[in-house]
């Protein structure tokens, strides 16, 4: 007769023990859920712990303070992605107008459509009473968009395809309705009644359409 076995049996890998190398990826992803929802001011550390499923301690062996957590998710979520665009746009084969459309679809396909969206309204909201955070969103976001905004409309100028525009104010107008989609999207987009009337695809392929119009080389002022 087999003797049974006086083993217990295995217990499930508790959240806790987890590889410690999964651990940055938990807390930023917490981090982001906690910002988007409650803002910079009203997330605590200890919630974002708790929501990844570690000691604040943990939290505290990754980044020094909730600043420098924000930082990271600004930068894994958002500021990541323009080496991807800049390198796209160093293959680019089609007109300047195609890049533009390609640059705005994709934006919102990366951020705009993402929970990462909700850090630009956070920024926005909080800037004042957070300058450090503002200055850093300037630096890690608003610049290097700029940038890529700049390239494409400097691109249309010098092939001939678009007319000759100050560049500083033309970078301001082809943003400003991408953050419009955004505030909308976590305002009013937020609420039942009104989630369906602004597509944010359509608006897009619009509000390119309206850009291309005036910038077309050939249009009459």
């Amino acid at each position: 007769m087999v003797a049974a076995s006086t083993t217990p049996p295995a217990e499930p890998t508790p959240k806790r023990a987890r590889r410690k190398e999964a651990r940055p990826g938990e807390l930023l992803d917490a981090a982001l859920d906690l910002f988007v929802e409650k803002g910079f001011s009203a997330t605590r550390v200890e919630e974002v712990a708790a929501r990844a499923g570690v000691s604040k301690g943990t939290l505290f062996l990754y980044f020094q303070s909730k600043e420098d957590l924000f930082k990271a998710v600004v930068r894994e979520n958002i500021a990541n992605q323009f080496p991807t665009w800049q390198a796209e746009f160093n293959t680019f084969a089609g007109t300047s107008a195609d890049m533009l459309r390609y640059a705005l679809s994709s934006w919102w396909e990366r951020i705009g459509n993402t929970r990462a969206s909700g850090i630009t309204k956070l920024v926005m909201s909080e800037a004042q009473n957070f300058p450090e955070i503002a200055a850093f969103y300037q630096e890690e976001v608003i610049k290097p968009g700029n940038a890529m905004i700049r390239r494409i409309l400097k691109r249309g100028v010098a092939s001939g395809e678009f007319r000759t525009m100050d560049l500083d104010q033309a970078i301001h107008i082809v943003v400003a309705p991408m953050i419009f989609l955004i505030m909308w999207k976590h305002a009013m987009g937020a609420c039942a009644a009104s989630a369906s009337i602004v597509d944010p695809e359509q608006f897009i392929r619009m509000q390119v359409d309206v850009l291309l119009n005036g910038l077309n080389a050939k249009s009459t002022p």
